[in-house]
């Protein structure tokens, strides 16, 4: 099959086009796919099918999500569907662009947490409309260093967002957060953060059915609306959010929220799977 290679700040991704929606993948391929020693590499899958192609239940918005040309259909490196992908809705956009699958530095993609509109900018960074972001209280996990505590956060996919008091380079991710099966019945993603200065924080993540990456782009987001909503931090609606992978902004709006960061196509190709 045809596939392409691409990443948003080193969170990287195996695009494959299905405009038909003819390829019937499992688990055990798309983890094939993603294994860096015997696939071709990726912290998860992107299927590039067009919306009316796909014989599912899209999300709670279908009706919005329908309307949409072009669906992101996502899968982790473990095989297992997710909601959402910052960094892929990018890579994704970046993909149709180059494709000329889209018209226009202006459109919408349909995915499993609804609608995203993308923007490509004059730069050529992509500034995705991620919708609503919901704080719901607070959480824990366990990682291999010991208990943390931090905001349940939702950007589509469940996010755990614990601030640090050092250097986030130090927190051990060496191993899966174990989260509390109540607070998150489906999982979640765990970040660990640190504001360096007002507007600006560091962080790593250790993403559900992917293990720790170089960035995750809801993860990003999820970090920044933790961090301005802290009592007592200083307030700022613009984040700089520094991950092992580079650097994406995060502009927090009532109602929504803005990923901007780059997204690049890095090699296109065949791939044969074993039967």
């Amino acid at each position: 099959m045809r596939f392409a290679k691409g990443h948003g700040t080193e969170n990287d991704f195996v695009i494959l086009p299905d405009p038909d929606g003819a390829l019937d993948l499992t688990p055990a391929q798309i983890a094939a796919l993603c294994d860096r020693r015997a696939g071709v590499g990726g912290d998860g899958v992107l299927r590039v099918v067009r919306t009316k192609a796909l014989g599912e239940r899209l999300s709670a918005d279908s009706a919005a999500v329908e309307a949409c040309e072009w669906f992101m259909d996502y899968r982790n490196a473990d095989g297992s569907i997710a909601e959402m992908c910052g960094n892929g809705v990018r890579v994704f956009a970046r993909y149709l662009v180059r494709a000329g699958l889209v018209a226009g530095d202006v459109f919408e993609i349909g995915t499993r947490a609804g609608v995203r509109r993308v923007t490509i900018e004059d730069d050529g960074e992509i500034t995705v409309d991620m919708g609503p972001v919901r704080l719901l209280g607070e959480g824990g996990a366990v990682l291999a260093g010991g208990p943390v505590r931090g905001a349940r956060v939702s950007v589509g996919n469940p996010h755990l967002a614990c601030a640090v008091p050092g250097p986030v380079a130090e927190v051990d991710l060496s191993a899966q957060p174990e989260l509390d099966a109540a607070e998150f019945p489906e999982g979640g993603n765990v970040e660990v953060y640190r504001v360096l200065e007002p507007g600006t924080l560091e962080m790593r993540v250790y993403e559900r059915g992917s293990g720790e990456t170089r960035s995750c782009g809801t993860g990003i987001v999820a970090a920044a609306a933790a961090a301005a909503a802290t009592p007592g931090a200083p307030g700022s609606d613009v984040w700089r959010v520094r991950v092992p992978g580079g650097e994406c902004v995060v502009t927090l709006e009532a109602g929504t929220a803005r990923l901007r960061g780059p997204a690049v196509i890095v090699a296109e190709g065949d791939v044969h799977l074993a039967e």
